[in-house]
């Protein structure tokens, strides 16, 4: 049986766990999440790329993975190609906004992007959105970033108060920066605690707005890029939870949101 090790900065990569074990139930899973260090989003670069390879260095030597899932759109957007030099035999998936997709979706070209200041700082995300924006389309797409400073930490603390107030802030400001004539009718969710806060963004844009999150691409990717197990059974693995911060958190976490009771174990690196 494969096994794939995922991450994040907190429990936020659940939401791309979810995707993953719907689309590869005979695949071990191992989630870490960085909850002792959360959120990666206004970290400095540098602490984030250090950290990013220190959790891969660990993984790898305690479950030898057969690939690892970054789900963290802070850590793929500074650290995804070191992965890639510094272990060139471990396939890596990472996330990143989902641009692409939310240019099919849209109707009106208007597409607002919620993510952190580390994913929408980096010349990784500024070169996907170069090459979407001017590229030949029917009709060219126009990004609005925002940078929403304190949300993923709303929602790994599970405080939901501050997580309405945040989404109806930084969801009015995305709104605003559409012109009237053609107001913005996607909204790209760049990190993957966001998922989660879906139904209160909702409520935030007041009408109807497609929400675009990147669990199920990255849950397809992750099927491409993994060698073939004839050996494979086909059942179900149940999968091991770790956490750097409380265990008890993600337990309650991990039973919230993908109805599963598997107790987390500490993590010290």
């Amino acid at each position: 049986m494969k096994t794939v090790c995922v991450f994040d900065s907190g429990v936020g990569g659940l939401s791309v766990l979810h995707a993953l074990l719907a689309h590869l139930p005979d695949v071990r899973f191992v989630y870490l999440a960085d909850s002792g260090n959360a959120p990666y989003g206004d970290r400095p670069p540098d602490w984030v790329r250090e950290r990013t390879h220190r959790i891969t260095a660990g993984l790898c030597q305690a479950f030898r993975p057969d690939a690892v899932v970054v789900a963290c759109n802070t850590a793929t957007a500074l650290a995804i190609d070191s992965l890639r030099r510094d272990w060139p035999a471990l396939p890596f998936v990472g996330v990143e906004p989902a641009l692409k997709p939310a240019v099919a979706l849209s109707r009106t070209g208007q597409i607002g992007v919620m993510a952190t200041r580390g994913t929408v700082g980096s010349p990784r995300f500024a070169a996907l959105r170069k090459r979407l924006e001017t590229a030949h389309t029917p009709r060219t797409p126009h990004f609005h970033a925002l940078a929403c400073s304190g949300l993923a930490d709303a929602i790994e603390r599970d405080d939901s108060a501050a997580v309405r107030r945040l989404s109806h802030r930084y969801v009015g400001e995305l709104l605003a920066m559409a012109p009237a004539s053609q107001p913005m009718d996607t909204l790209v969710l760049g990190c993957t605690h966001y998922p989660f806060a879906a139904e209160a963004i909702a409520e935030a844009a007041g009408r109807p707005i497609r929400l675009v999150d990147t669990g199920a691409p990255v849950a397809r990717r992750t099927r491409e890029i993994l060698p073939l197990d004839h050996a494979s059974s086909h059942l179900a693995a149940a999968p091991v939870f770790l956490s750097t911060g409380a265990p008890a958190a993600l337990d309650a976490v991990v039973q919230r949101w993908l109805a599963l009771d598997r107790p987390a174990r500490a993590w010290a690196d």
